[in-house]
């Protein structure tokens, strides 16, 4: 057990270190985790404090990213909104991984009638264009931050549901299994520590993946004045009032914030296949 953990670190190492993108990816995701827990603390303005007689400023040394409409610094509202973004994020992700992964191992493994309930509710909310279903639920439940992680959360069941099932339904008559069970293991204990930790690998692609979704599916809601309310910074609600002044040549209020939603995406899609490498130990070698 004692070698266990300096392994996977020295191969957690090896994965970054031999793939460039990995690197990258994992380098990129180092800086947005810093911005989203220091980043308040550390922007030289207040995001939220606006002086008109500095509105529509474009970038300079003393503001980065320029000024907005109202005179607030383009560049602090970027990094602050970093947390609000990714807390939306990783709730999501968490959430349906509970709740999708975990029923759809449980139809893959038990089969039945748990499995024909799963996919019943799976199906009924594929059959809905799943961002207006998204606006649908937030709207009807009301465009609070708890809100959208759930809609989020909803949107992405199905496919939690469906790749788990898959992977559960492929092992559930493997060798290991047979012998958890001839062992007196009961169907939860086999579930829980023998199912899963097999499972795990492939939803952990599909959770990074899914990251990437549940911030554009966040900004895309305040785009559209479902997500979360002004004057909060995020992503989505900067880049909707930047869009009415790209015409006049404010083009600096919208872009900056809609290239940090394109890194932020950009990065949790390219983490997926070397979390893959990483967590997977069948390519430890």
């Amino acid at each position: 057990m004692s070698g266990a953990s300096p392994g996977a670190l020295a191969h957690a190492r090896y994965v970054i270190g031999e793939n460039p993108v990995t690197g990258f990816a994992f380098g990129l995701f180092v800086l947005i985790l810093i911005a989203a827990i220091l980043g308040p603390a550390l922007v030289p303005y207040d995001p939220l404090a606006s002086n008109t007689s500095r509105a529509l400023q474009a970038p300079s040394a003393q503001h980065w990213f320029g000024t907005d409409q109202l005179g607030r610094d383009i560049f602090s509202r970027v990094v602050v909104a970093t947390r609000l973004d990714l807390t939306i994020a990783v709730a999501s992700v968490a959430l349906v991984f509970v709740l999708g992964g975990l029923s759809g191992i449980a139809a893959g493994f038990f089969g039945g009638w748990v499995e024909r309930i799963v996919m019943r509710i799976a199906d009924t909310i594929m059959a809905f264009p799943l961002f207006v279903l998204a606006m649908g639920i937030v709207a009807a439940l009301g465009n609070s931050v708890t809100n959208i992680v759930i809609a989020t959360a909803i949107v992405n069941f199905p496919l939690y549901a469906r790749v788990a099932r898959a992977e559960a339904n492929i092992r559930r008559e493997a060798g290991f299994v047979e012998a958890a069970r001839l062992s007196g293991n009961g169907d939860a204990r086999i579930v829980l520590f023998q199912i899963l930790p097999n499972v795990f690998p492939i939803l952990v692609v599909q959770m990074s993946l899914t990251m990437g979704y549940a911030i554009l599916n966040a900004a895309g809601l305040s785009f559209i004045g479902l997500g979360v309310r002004p004057p909060t910074p995020e992503w989505g609600i900067m880049v909707a009032e930047g869009a009415a002044f790209m015409v006049s040549g404010e083009w600096w209020i919208a872009f900056f914030p809609g290239v940090a939603l394109m890194l932020a995406v950009f990065c949790f899609n390219l983490l997926g296949d070397g979390l893959r490498d990483i967590v997977d130990p069948r390519r430890r070698t």
